[in-house]
């Protein structure tokens, strides 16, 4: 088993920037891809980035790429989401991610998650 807990959230205004943090415990010695997706009530969990057990490939959603940048510090058992030019769209849960698939984008690709963190972008 993964534990995973997020960190970082909060209320921001539009322009505005947050650091998202995710720390793994229990089981890490696997060579686990991370990733971040978003929920708004009503709506289905979106995928936001994933990143590679090295840190090596990225993959992000269309609606955050070049604002948003996921980063991975194994070391610490840390993976981050750096969200710049945030926009009240982007208001949402965000969860952090662990599992064994390439840069998958499918939520059900990941069997282990963190409970999330409240992102809110005021305009």
């Amino acid at each position: 088993q993964v534990q995973l807990v997020e960190s970082g959230g909060g209320l921001v205004q539009a322009g505005g920037s947050l650091k998202l943090s995710c720390v793994a415990s229990g089981r890490t010695s696997g060579a686990y891809g991370m990733a971040w997706f978003r929920q708004v009530p009503g709506k289905e969990r979106e995928f936001v980035a994933a990143i590679t057990w090295t840190g090596g490939g990225t993959y992000y959603a269309d609606s955050v790429k070049g604002r948003f940048t996921i980063s991975r510090d194994n070391a610490k058992n840390t993976v981050y989401l750096q969200m710049n030019s945030l926009e009240p769209e982007d208001t949402a849960v965000y969860y952090c991610a662990a599992g064994l698939g390439f840069l998958t984008a499918i939520p059900g690709q990941y069997p282990y998650w963190g409970q999330g963190t409240q992102v809110t972008v005021s305009s």
